[in-house]
């Protein structure tokens, strides 16, 4: 009875610690959005060495991006209003499962516009994630698309410019790594950012938008 006792006592404390960390685990922002990828990955399965598209809302709403790349096959891992940070709580689960033949992110729009670092600051954020990625694949490609200068954010531009500036000259320094530059093909004959690709928000694309950065994105893609 008392060794039935103690194993119960033993039990009931590893069933408390278990459910503290999922409690502390779905707490973390975007936990639902991975455990989705990780639903779709075990029902669809994972396709061998993909471009792994990583990053923000703007790789989120492009859901038929492989329609637009329709030589390359492309795993979208873009979620919500992620930020760099976010992508480094959550390297492991973004990265191992893919094995790409190359990376390609679009990320950091969303650190500038919701705690108010600085661009530097941001610029380390980048600079973590892409150690990460260069510990778990060392010759894999990675590509960066810069920020765009989405019309809601037009406070945000210099930081933005700052930033892609930075992780520009950055990438320069790394091997199999390089900036793509999305930012002039979205300007008018002007030189002003062309609002009519934007929905009502002035923050997403409409899809010509995505056909513009097609063009751009694609001579880079592997």
């Amino acid at each position: 009875m008392k060794y039935n006792q103690q194993l119960f006592k033993k039990l009931l404390f590893f069933a408390l610690i278990l459910n503290s960390i999922l409690f502390f685990a779905q707490d973390k922002p975007y936990w639902k959005e991975i455990q989705e990828f990780k639903k779709l990955d075990e029902t669809k399965g994972i396709p061998k060495k993909p471009i792994l598209f990583v990053g923000s809302s703007s790789f989120t709403y492009w859901q038929d991006v492989n329609d637009y790349f329709p030589e390359k096959t492309i795993v979208n891992r873009g979620f919500g209003g992620s930020r760099l940070l976010d992508l480094n709580n959550y390297a492991n689960e973004l990265l191992d499962p893919y094995k790409p033949r190359q990376i390609v992110i679009y990320c950091g729009e969303n650190d500038l516009a919701s705690d108010n670092p600085t661009s530097a600051e941001v610029l380390e954020r980048f600079k973590t994630f892409f150690g990460k990625i260069r510990q778990k694949y060392p010759k894999v490609p990675v590509a960066y698309v810069s920020i765009k200068y989405s019309p809601s954010r037009e406070s945000l531009w210099p930081k933005m410019k700052e930033l892609n500036e930075g992780i520009e000259a950055y990438l320069k320094t790394q091997k199999k790594a390089k900036y793509i530059d999305i930012t002039k093909v979205m300007n008018d004959e002007n030189g002003k950012i062309r609002t009519d690709l934007f929905k009502e928000d002035m923050l997403h694309m409409k899809p010509e938008g995505y056909q513009l950065w097609t063009k751009v994105i694609k001579p880079y893609l592997k």
